[in-house]
């Protein structure tokens, strides 16, 4: 394991003009312990629209490292990190990477489609996922648990970076099967700054995801 440092620079006369970022990480790129370039990718999206960031309420879904929760925290808002509860090893690990940080994030085990006590409490209004759409077999899960979040916080907007892998049809299905919609699209490399573009590669896009009706769960 490394400590691996994340600098996000904002425009001259911006108060907030830098924050840095702390991750201890496999280079091994293991799962759930390496900053994946999607998570990079969120996390400068967190940055650059920090003001809508401020003060929110943010889950993270998969969180893993952390990255784009962890700008969310440091920009002053109240986060929640998540990730499998069958991934102890990686629980602990936000939890340290939370303490490297003096960051004060809740950090609890979330299995998608595991509809447990802890679930019916999250009312995020924002909800992050980088590269969670990486195993079709666990798609279904995971829309599930993204309705269900949504329901809950009808105002509330998912969203997450994925590699275009399988093309975005399929996310559209998916969106269809549950009652979701797009209201945004983009390139995750279009607003990426040149010297991290660089140092990354693939397909990756962004995507913003909402409730396709005004309905709630609760």
């Amino acid at each position: 394991m490394t400590i691996s440092h994340h600098d996000f620079y904002g425009d001259d006369g911006d108060s907030e003009t830098f924050i840095s970022v702390s991750v201890i990480e496999n280079m091994k790129e293991e799962y759930g312990l390496f900053v994946w370039p999607c998570s990079v990718i969120l996390a400068e999206y967190v940055w650059q629209h920090r003001s809508r960031f401020r003060g929110s309420s943010i889950l993270e879904l998969g969180a893993g490292t952390s990255l784009p929760g962890l700008v969310a925290a440091k920009l002053g808002a109240n986060v929640t990190l998540t990730d499998d509860f069958s991934k102890p090893e990686v629980l602990d690990n936000m939890t340290r990477v939370c303490e490297l940080n003096k960051l004060n994030c809740n950090v609890m085990g979330l299995t998608w489609g595991v509809w447990d006590a802890t679930i019916f409490n999250l009312r995020p209004n924002i909800i992050l996922g980088a590269d969670v759409l990486y195993d079709s077999c666990a798609f279904d899960d995971l829309f599930a648990t993204i309705s269900f979040l949504l329901q809950s916080s009808p105002d509330a907007v998912f969203i997450t970076t994925y590699h275009n892998r399988s093309g975005h049809h399929l996310i559209e299905f998916l969106m269809v099967k549950w009652g979701l919609k797009c209201i945004k699209l983009v390139d995750g490399f279009s607003f990426l700054p040149s010297r991290k573009a660089s140092l990354l590669s693939g397909n990756i896009q962004l995507v913003e995801i909402v409730l396709s009706s005004g309905k709630s769960a609760v």
